[in-house]
């Protein structure tokens, strides 16, 4: 207890490099605020190593995760747990730090076997604070900027907190499809001018797509660091650009999930998952015309289209005065829909 509240106590669910880096932060901090437990539970989804080491314990004997984050310690009072109910029963905070796909099979097995009350975040992942390097996180809430400043406390780093909890995920998610984008780019070796215009035009879809399914998007969201920053930083260096980068140096015929295998060894691709929930949306709205990118992008990936159409989609360009109604005022486009479709009816 401390002043009459019982401390708060962390569970990360995720073990990859991100879910290694985002312990290790946690656990320094934990260590060093009286509000918090020491131990932070990190669930691991158990693999066994080359040596025939299961990696939980590998992790707990040598402090480091081997695989995913090797030559960083993670600090003494960080443990590994392959049992993901045990990782978890005992904590208030949770920490979401999985492949987005997997985030709703693991909430499924979750029901009922949490804390009352447990809150939960899902984070933004990013190298740098794994070296301690300058690094910055959003944080997005609603409402309660309380709950938002308990969970800044777990990260030293410097930080900002936004209230726009949907436009923080959108861009952490849609960021991912971008950089598929730009991987593509560098891949046909199109030169870094067309790889500006592609980011460029990257960001205003995400806004405007974001914008359309929730009006209470922030612009300002897009120009914090989960915005343009990390989309840059993602299209520049990230595993999605890398792989896309291959893809299309291999002419579109290796599967990006050979690739994947091949490249990442046993980490997940975000983008390609992500762009085909992106273009179920829009063909269920009747909306790929409104994002070429985004629309490509997934087409690209299922062999629909050649990588080399990255470019070509340009030749559809959508109609640019409803796009910019879509930024400055979503209900605007809704609006412009709505007569178009009365008026083919």
């Amino acid at each position: 207890m401390e002043n009459g509240h019982a401390k708060n106590r962390v569970a990360v669910i995720g073990s990859g490099n991100w879910g290694s880096v985002a312990s290790r932060l946690i656990a320094s901090n934990t260590a060093k605020l009286p509000s918090f437990h020491d131990e932070v539970r990190m669930w691991v989804f158990e693999e066994i190593l080359p040596t025939g080491k299961k990696l939980s314990e590998s992790i707990n004997q040598a402090n480091e995760n081997c695989k995913y984050l090797p030559g960083i310690k993670l600090g003494a009072n960080v443990i590994a747990d392959p049992d993901l109910e045990n990782a978890v029963k005992d904590a208030n905070m949770l920490v979401f730090v999985t492949p987005h796909q997997f985030v709703e099979g693991i909430c499924k097995k979750l029901v009922g076997k949490l804390r009352p009350g447990a809150e939960a975040i899902s984070l933004i992942k990013g190298m740098e604070i794994a070296v301690e390097k300058f690094s910055e996180a959003t944080i997005g809430y609603k409402k309660d900027k309380e709950v938002a400043t308990r969970w800044a406390k777990l990260f030293t780093t410097p930080y900002f907190l936004v209230e726009d909890i949907e436009g923080v995920e959108f861009c952490g998610t849609l960021k991912n499809v971008v950089a598929i984008a730009a991987g593509l780019v560098d891949g046909l070796d199109m030169g870094n001018n067309t790889k500006a215009a592609i980011m460029r035009i990257g960001l205003r879809e995400m806004r405007a797509f974001s914008k359309l399914l929730f009006p209470s998007v922030r612009d300002s969201t897009f120009f914090e660091s989960c915005g343009v920053a990390d989309l840059i930083t993602t299209c520049l260096g990230g595993r999605n650009r890398r792989v896309a980068e291959a893809f299309a140096r291999n002419g579109g015929k290796r599967s990006f999930d050979d690739l994947e295998a091949e490249m990442l060894h046993g980490q997940k691709l975000q983008g390609v998952s992500t762009a085909k929930e992106v273009y179920e949306v829009l063909t269920y709205r009747g909306w790929q015309e409104l994002f070429p990118l985004l629309s490509t992008v997934h087409e690209i990936c299922i062999g629909q289209l050649p990588p080399t159409s990255i470019v070509e989609y340009s030749e559809h360009t959508p109609n640019l005065s409803i796009i910019s109604d879509v930024i400055n005022d979503s209900f605007g486009l809704l609006k412009v829909l709505k007569k178009q479709t009365i008026h083919e009816s």
